[in-house]
């Protein structure tokens, strides 16, 4: 799925019709229209992302945050991350920072299970 159609497709889920989005988010007539064939810029995505309720990583398949995570949903899980950075060690030893990735991994899929909300 592109951009524009997770974007169109959230926005139906909130029922907002494109234009409708478009005109929330302060952009002018037919921006969102745009972003089919090209990209965003970074304010205008943030924007668009504030009113859906939807972070930008969402919106760009950065990550693998849930469609029904919402701003807080993901703010939760960057204080979770952060609360739990300082303990990632084995053995008294500091990991790689590519056993820390995965460690973030597992944690945030953790995380989105035991979050689930509808």
């Amino acid at each position: 799925m592109t951009m524009f159609e997770k974007i169109k497709k959230i926005a139906k889920e909130r029922g907002y019709s494109l234009s409708q989005l478009n005109d929330k988010a302060g952009l002018k007539t037919n921006v969102i229209y745009s972003w089919k064939t090209k990209a965003p810029s970074a304010d205008k995505l943030k924007a668009v992302a504030d009113v859906l309720g939807v972070s930008v990583d969402y919106l760009i398949g950065k990550n693998n945050t849930p469609e029904w995570a919402n701003t807080k949903d993901t703010n939760d899980l960057e204080k979770f991350l952060a609360d739990n950075e300082g303990s990632m060690t084995y053995g008294g030893e500091d990991l790689t920072e590519e056993e820390k990735q995965q460690v973030r991994v597992a944690m945030t899929t953790i995380f989105w299970k035991r979050h689930r909300h509808d």
